[in-house]
């Protein structure tokens, strides 16, 4: 026999974010973790002051979140990410952007338990099902009228507030029996709780008795909107991948958001990206196209300072030049000469750290070194850049001598790297 089900309830953090971080991606976060205390997973509540109402939009923002704009503390490594979902969002395109290995959609039960509505969401979730996605239900889902859930089901959560200890063992017993689902003691707030979920075979839990949700902030960075739309269009029309990437190189913001999504647990990349040519063949065209889509509904007019932004560009432009013009590199570390260029004013850029934000994209160690420790290849090619850039006749001449650079062909990069991000606003 079937057991009676309370009705379900949605957790939710009780921490509620400052009003004055609206530009602030907030995302709410509290471990999942198995009897040993392993954390096996966190589950995700989008806390950012734009998320007024659980729905399409915020399940999206809150993806957008997580994959770009959080920072890289929010997913943590290799960890199964619950995300928090409302039904009409799986039928959203922002699910295709994630890698389903790296995540588990977390739905409610429907209002009134209509059967209708749940057969036809039954549906949705089966066709997601088949791409690879997994489900969490609360423990409405052992109940007669959601028998057609079941067989998406990896978890089911005993909600401790909404079920009577009464209800525990003929609950797990069930579930044992009907389904092959993963049981997760929620709202487990005593070690009274865990030993007596422990004794009936639970082996994940989640609640405050482990550790309360923590808000997690990360400044939102925000590309300008006229670039994004000026991306959308050009994929859209079938651009190639060269047009794309000068697109890139337009706007740092722009491409380091898009490493972030690549390098984010949810994507699943395990490579560092070497250029913005990379970056966009490992995505694809069509992935290009939502992820841009969905930058747009999360991205307001403006994005980082023009000043700022410009300096970068043509700083990547002309360390890319410049590399070219000592003909001791390969094309492939030119590219990635405009790369340190273009990132190497981050920090000012996106008001975090340098140390931030390597953290939160991968890419080859030669770049990296040059721009958290000012060593290696490309160590020589911005301090040159450097110098143009501030007039340092002293470093221009001492660098320029090294790399065995003419002042004809410095001089001469430095001109067509002006000219060719003065292009670019056009």
């Amino acid at each position: 026999m079937e057991p009676t089900i309370p009705k379900n309830s949605e957790i939710a953090p009780d921490q509620v974010p400052d009003q004055d971080t609206e530009d602030a991606a907030i995302v709410a976060r509290q471990p999942i973790l198995d009897e040993q205390r392993v954390i096996v997973g966190y589950e995700l509540f989008n806390r950012s002051p734009q998320a007024l109402q659980h729905d399409l939009y915020s399940d999206a923002n809150l993806l957008f979140n997580v994959l770009s704009l959080a920072d890289a503390q929010t997913v943590g490594s290799e960890k199964t990410l619950f995300i928090n979902c409302t039904h009409d969002s799986l039928v959203g395109r922002h699910l295709d952007l994630i890698h389903p290995d790296h995540v588990v959609l977390e739905l409610p039960p429907i209002e009134g338990h209509q059967s209708s509505e749940i057969e036809s969401r039954a549906q949705v979730m089966g066709d997601l099902h088949r791409r690879g996605f997994r489900f969490a239900f609360g423990h409405t889902v052992l109940s007669r009228n959601y028998a057609s859930w079941r067989p998406f089901s990896s978890y089911v959560k005993l909600d401790l507030e909404e079920i009577g200890p009464e209800l525990i063992e003929p609950l797990v017993r069930y579930a044992r029996q009907h389904t092959s689902t993963q049981l997760v003691a929620t709202k487990v707030e005593t070690h009274e709780q865990f030993q007596t979920m422990s004794g009936h075979g639970i082996r994940l839990f989640q609640g405050y008795w482990f550790a309360k949700p923590v808000l997690l902030k990360s400044q939102a960075v925000r590309p300008a909107q006229a670039v994004i739309i000026q991306l959308i269009d050009r994929v859209r029309a079938d651009a190639d991948v060269a047009e794309i990437e000068e697109l890139l190189k337009k706007d740092p913001t722009l491409s380091f958001t898009l490493l972030k999504y690549l390098n984010s647990s949810g994507f699943g990349l395990n490579c560092a990206i070497t250029s913005f040519r990379h970056a966009v063949m490992m995505l694809g065209m069509q992935k290009l196209f939502r992820w841009a889509a969905l930058l747009l509904t999360a991205t307001r007019p403006g994005g980082a300072s023009a000043a700022v932004g410009g300096t970068a560009v043509v700083r990547g432009r002309l360390m890319e030049l410049l590399a070219l013009e000592a003909g001791t590199l390969s094309q492939e570390e030119c590219d990635s000469a405009f790369v340190v260029g273009v990132f190497s004013l981050l920090d000012a850029m996106l008001g975090i750290s340098m140390e931030d934000a390597m953290r939160a994209v991968s890419l080859p160690n030669a770049v990296v070194d040059v721009l958290l420790h000012h060593q290696g290849v490309y160590a020589p090619l911005l301090d040159l850049t450097i110098a143009c850039e501030s007039g340092n006749e002293e470093v221009f001449g001492r660098v320029a001598t090294e790399l065995q650079l003419s002042n004809r062909q410095v001089n001469w990069s430095h001109l067509q790297a002006l000219a060719w991000a003065e292009t670019l606003t056009q």
